[in-house]
């Protein structure tokens, strides 16, 4: 009996390479760029420079890769991942990171890291849902980009609200204190992966605690950033 051909998670046509998880087709929007800026991620009339929000009050991260804005059809597929168990489509979602950040290395000179971190979930709630989706993730980009991947370089020790339903002010008190850094970070250029980045109070947070351990730059790597 032949096999069944894979098909595209989102229009559902045979794909050649089944890994792909999305055709050449549906790929092409997906990473076509938007105008926002590099440093912060947010809309701007400028992609190659910081804008004005940066350069009055910049972020503690020095750059925020994002793959589209938060929007289908990249939305869907990141809740499906992170709340459904679709964990087969880590591995298509890392490499549409993987395609942004080559875009970036090759034409605008972003850094290769020196190590990779992914946003960690406290122990409890890892337990409770059963998997990370950042973690498969990070792994398929450690070894695309061959650059190390620590899943204990950052440990959540507070477990603190569920962001998402707070505010800005109130995600940023509930952060506090919440992370601490278990890698050395000492001169390192760190890419921090996370899969949504809507305030930025946790990217943040890491970030002010990676630098003040010695790390050379903090890049943000994410799928979505809410404009």
């Amino acid at each position: 009996m032949l096999p069944m051909p894979a098909a595209c998670w989102l229009c559902q046509m045979p794909l050649n390479l089944a890994h792909h998880g999305v055709c050449s087709v549906c790929l092409r929007p997906l990473l076509r760029q938007y105008p926002a800026c590099p440093r912060c991620g947010l809309a701007s009339g400028h992609s190659s420079r910081p804008c004005g929000r940066c350069l009055l009050r910049p972020p503690p991260w020095q750059h925020l890769l994002a793959v589209t804005p938060w929007q289908p059809p990249l939305k869907i597929l990141v809740n499906r991942l992170k709340f459904y168990r679709a964990t087969a489509q880590a591995v298509m979602l890392a490499r549409l990171i993987l395609l942004r950040w080559l875009d970036a290395h090759r034409n605008n000179g972003l850094l290769r890291p020196d190590l990779l971190l992914c946003v960690p979930l406290h122990s409890r709630r890892a337990w409770h849902r059963g998997y990370n989706q950042l973690d498969d993730m990070a792994q398929c980009l450690a070894h695309w980009t061959r650059c190390p991947y620590d899943r204990r370089g950052l440990m959540r020790i507070r477990k603190g609200k569920i962001q998402h339903r707070l505010n800005a002010l109130a995600r940023r008190r509930n952060l506090r204190g919440a992370f601490r850094v278990m890698a050395e970070v000492s001169g390192r250029h760190i890419a921090l992966l996370d899969d949504v980045v809507t305030t930025g109070s946790t990217v943040a947070e890491i970030s002010r605690i990676l630098l003040a351990a010695g790390a050379a730059s903090v890049q943000i790597w994410c799928l979505c950033r809410t404009l």
